[in-house]
């Protein structure tokens, strides 16, 4: 793909190629996305992610539609509900449906939900989603190393991605480890922390901000982007969203990068992935 001449590019294992920093809209109101998914795309974003749980990808589909940006310069993601995991392929029709796309750039199993355990199924209807080509690539969320291991043991292709959360206080580097070295890039949901603790005046993360005349969570992007996360804060304010988006004019030194990442505590903020099911 093309994109936004600031936003760098990361080369996924089946060669498509993602923009490490976009758009994410989860708990954005249905009725508001069009207009906000908008704004970000007239910001400069060219990666939207979203997913059938989240109940807007008819606004997001409607943005896309009405922007006029060619459909090779966009990435959009899009998710598989835990509920439909035996029945994935219907499920990714109405996906793809109501986004008004011809295909996504990448479908993703949203949860392992092990108690179930039909992430093998779904991962297998995946990998004929992206044979038809409708999926320019698949991966999953919030998966742990035994739930990777059990994949990667008993389908053929390899995750292209795993969507975790992931902040400076809860960094999974277990996963993160074992992810890359299968070739699986790293996705941070919440990168921010969600206002759940007090990031923004932790001073490892303060003192950085005011040395690069920047905010602290342009900061905390920026922490992420050199660490080689794929990263998509969220914001319904588009004065919000254009400062996530300017990060791309600084670089932390690697001082400030270490101090951010050893405010790791595993400090989880939402559930755990063993719980969801």
């Amino acid at each position: 793909m093309v994109a936004n001449a600031n936003t760098p590019l990361l080369t996924l294992n089946n060669g498509t190629t993602i923009p490490q920093l976009g758009f994410g809209v989860f708990k954005v109101d249905p009725a508001e996305t069009t207009r906000i998914v908008a704004d970000a795309l007239e910001v400069g974003y060219r990666h939207i992610d979203t997913a059938a749980i989240y109940g807007n990808e008819e606004g997001v589909g409607r943005a896309i539609a009405d922007s006029g940006i060619p459909r090779d310069e966009l990435f959009v993601t899009t998710k598989l509900w835990n509920d439909r995991q035996t029945d994935a392929e219907n499920a990714f029709d109405e996906s793809l449906a109501k986004l008004g796309l011809d295909y996504v750039d990448l479908y993703l199993i949203h949860w392992p939900t092990p108690q179930k355990d039909t992430f093998v199924q779904a991962w297998k209807s995946l990998e004929k989603i992206y044979a038809s080509g409708r999926a320019k690539a698949i991966g999953v969320s919030n998966f742990l190393v035994p739930h990777l291991t059990k994949l990667l043991a008993e389908t053929d292709i390899v995750p292209a991605v795993n969507q975790i959360e992931l902040h400076p206080a809860h960094q999974q580097p277990e996963v993160t480890a074992f992810s890359r070295e299968h070739g699986i890039e790293i996705e941070a949901w919440g990168p921010l922390g969600q206002g759940k603790y007090p990031l923004f005046e932790l001073p490892e993360v303060a003192d950085a901000a005011a040395a690069h005349g920047k905010t602290p969570a342009q900061v905390v992007i920026r922490w992420h982007l050199q660490t080689g996360n794929i990263v998509f804060p969220k914001s319904n304010r588009r004065e919000r969203m254009a400062e996530n988006f300017d990060v791309f004019d600084f670089e932390l030194t690697a001082d400030e990068v270490q101090a951010i990442s050893s405010l790791e505590r595993e400090g989880r903020v939402s559930a755990h992935p063993d719980e969801v099911n």
